[in-house]
């Protein structure tokens, strides 16, 4: 029987992982199918798809292959990145330990790349190994246009702890955002489910009460311009593709830039920059080998502009910590804002509701 012993760069990962790393011709399905009769094994004893390796177990498996190796199709080699492009990657970097590496994202700057996406991090991630045995992975998603804290893990091990606080939901992640008006209710939390908006090819959301997927996410306002605009911080409490643009623009405060959710209502005059305003500003998410990592990123040029120009306080947004909300009372609405109490003083109300067709 082949063997491999479990190097420390895929320590944490599932088993079937493992196969998908080094041997691709060898399925999910012939791993289960082998681990019914125990013919694949970690250090002798029987091991199944699901199961989590750990470095240095000895892998054992059947000899005989499904595929031969003449007919594996050959992988896609990542052409060398230019020293611009290195110099790029390297000028985002705002964290760097043994187990991760944090990048100010840009706006413009898809996460991964596409059929129309010419570049993107996951493309320009081989700057960013430095001394580490392989590339860094990609853990977390921003959208293009949205700018901030962007987390990569520098290990299997580390990727498996991060991917697995991130779905836990015990990661936090709080954003910046300019909105189209000032929300009445100071600090909340927006209860909406979402699905697919149909029609759209699930390229767009849309708050479906009834169908949808829990989407919850808390929300204060930190500072104002008149009645015009409003800078707020978010907190996804789920991760529902554009969420925090959803609830913003269900509630009747869209952010500023967000025609896709806010139409021509979310472009404001004066000099306003027309680009989105949302900014993953801070990420806190506990490390692999103990720890905390609490990073902040700086807004991008575009939304520091308007932030100057609307004459908000920066000092303002030092960072605070909800309170935890109030027992939800037994008949509520599911699309509904909470108030809670902040600094400027205690204030309780209700968002209002998106009109419903």
């Amino acid at each position: 029987m082949p063997t491999a012993t479990i190097a420390e760069d895929d320590d944490g990962i599932r088993l079937d992982r493992w196969f998908q790393r080094h041997a691709k011709e060898i399925s999910f399905n012939i791993v289960s199918r082998w681990s019914k009769t125990g013919a694949v094994r970690l250090d002798g004893a029987k091991a199944g798809p699901g199961d989590r390796i750990k470095a240095g177990q000895v892998l054992e498996w059947p000899a005989e292959l499904p595929v031969p190796a003449a007919s594996r199709p050959a992988e896609k080699q990542r052409a060398p990145l230019s020293h611009e492009e290195i110099d790029y990657m390297r000028s985002l970097v705002i964290h760097r330990d043994a187990h991760a590496i944090v990048i100010n994202k840009p706006p413009g700057l898809a996460t991964q790349g596409g059929t129309k996406q010419l570049t993107s991090v996951d493309a320009l991630l081989d700057a960013l190994q430095f001394d580490a045995p392989s590339r860094p992975r990609l853990v977390h998603r921003l959208d293009k246009d949205t700018s901030g804290v962007l987390l990569l893990a520098r290990t299997a091990k580390a990727a498996a702890h991060f991917s697995k606080s991130f779905q836990g939901r015990d990661a936090r992640k709080y954003y910046w955002a300019l909105t189209v008006g000032v929300p009445k209710v100071a600090a909340g939390t927006i209860d909406a489910p979402m699905a697919k908006q149909p029609g759209t090819g699930g390229e767009k959301m849309h708050v479906d009460p009834e169908g949808g997927q829990s989407a919850k996410t808390r929300y204060r306002v930190i500072d104002r311009a008149a009645a015009r605009a409003a800078w707020v911080e978010f907190q996804p409490l789920t991760g529902r593709t554009h969420q925090i643009r959803v609830h913003a623009a269900a509630i009747g405060h869209p952010l500023v830039g967000d025609g896709k959710y806010g139409g021509k209502e979310a472009f404001l005059t004066g000099g306003i920059s027309r680009k989105m305003h949302l900014h993953s500003r801070r990420l806190v998410i506990d490390l692999p080998g103990g720890g905390t990592l609490d990073i902040a990123a700086e807004l991008p040029d575009h939304m520091a502009e308007s932030w100057a120009m609307l004459g908000f306080d920066m000092a303002l947004g030092a960072p605070w910590e909800e309170p935890p909300p109030p027992p939800a009372p037994k008949k509520s609405r599911r699309l509904s804002s909470t108030a809670s109490g902040n600094r400027r003083g205690e204030r309780r109300g209700r968002a209002a509701e998106p009109k419903r067709k």
